[in-house]
């Protein structure tokens, strides 16, 4: 598979991860420092076409410091395992409530099969253990060393995941958001929610969204996917999807509606709010961000938060 590698600028490259083939929809980050580091680096599948564009950006096994996971969610973190194989010297830095999972991703794995069933192999693959010894567990904060005083600094960041990190370039002010700002869909500028089960919560995650404000960050790069440097408005932006998504699935708890019928509610009361699905889009630009962020998982991951809170 070709590769995909944009430059930033600030010694900063995307790679297109090419989550289960599709192009444009899953992002790793290379920050190309005196240690190089690789953020997000995408399924299991992936790590072939990652380990081809370090290669091609002059990165070879010995040279990668670090891999740095956002959270451990298959999209993010399924090629860790591999990776860690393929670059022996780096250290592997993953937010405390997720290290376990990557050292023994057998739980993970049972809790991923049981949601997509045999689709799991061709989505994301399996996840490989790493070494415990590789692993550098953060805490609410956390430092990685890029080398001539350039720092990533971690600040926890739950509400789309109990184990999400926020990661802040101290030389670029690029922040790393992960999934804690939604899927921005670069082709028609949407920001939609990202509310998986099973820890989304409403509250938790528009915190999360203020305190990235409140670092100040130049530049948003998102997992899916991109480069956005509008980011007031952007963070504004996600925590108003957050809230209309959460205020439709209410109402359609409190009809009574079960999962089908409240995601079809959902869906027609925020189709004017996203290009991507208004007519006259491209069907394939929907479909394939349906794959990556269905709204039947959103809503989902939505009812189970508000039935924890009855």
């Amino acid at each position: 598979m070709a590769t995909t590698i944009t430059p930033l600028g600030g010694g900063v490259y995307e790679i297109d991860t090419r989550m289960a083939g599709y192009a444009g929809i899953t992002a790793g980050y290379l920050i190309l420092s005196d240690r190089p580091c690789l953020v997000e680096p995408g399924t299991a599948g992936s790590a072939p076409v990652v380990r081809d564009a370090l290669s091609e950006l002059g990165v070879g096994p010995s040279d990668l410091a670090t891999v740095v996971v956002t959270h451990i969610h298959l999209d993010h973190a399924g090629g860790v395992g591999d990776i860690a194989s393929m670059y022996p010297e780096a250290e592997v830095v993953v937010h405390e409530k997720g290290a376990r999972h990557l050292a023994s991703p057998e739980r993970l794995m049972r809790s991923a099969r049981m949601v997509y069933g045999d689709a799991l192999d061709t989505l994301f693959g399996e996840l490989k253990p790493t070494e415990a010894a590789r692993i550098r567990a953060v805490e609410d904060t956390g430092v990685i060393d890029l080398g001539g005083g350039r720092r990533l600094e971690s600040y926890y960041s739950p509400g789309h995941a109990k184990h999400h990190v926020g990661l802040m370039d101290s030389q670029t002010g690029d922040l790393y958001v992960g999934d804690a700002a939604g899927v921005y869909i670069p082709e028609t500028q949407d920001v939609r929610p990202a509310t998986p089960p099973p820890d989304f919560d409403l509250d938790t995650a528009i915190a999360s969204l203020a305190k990235f404000q409140e670092l100040g960050p130049q530049r948003l790069l998102f997992a899916h996917y991109g480069p956005v440097t509008e980011v007031n408005d952007t963070l504004e932006r996600s925590a108003e999807e957050l809230r209309v998504w959460v205020d439709a699935v209410r109402d359609a708890r409190d009809l009574g509606l079960d999962l089908d019928h409240a995601v079809a509610m959902v869906k027609d009361r925020t189709y004017e709010r996203y290009a991507v699905t208004r007519e006259g889009a491209d069907p394939e630009l929907a479909a394939k961000y349906e794959v990556l962020s269905g709204a039947e998982a959103n809503v989902a991951g939505i009812m189970r938060s508000l039935d924890r809170k009855d």
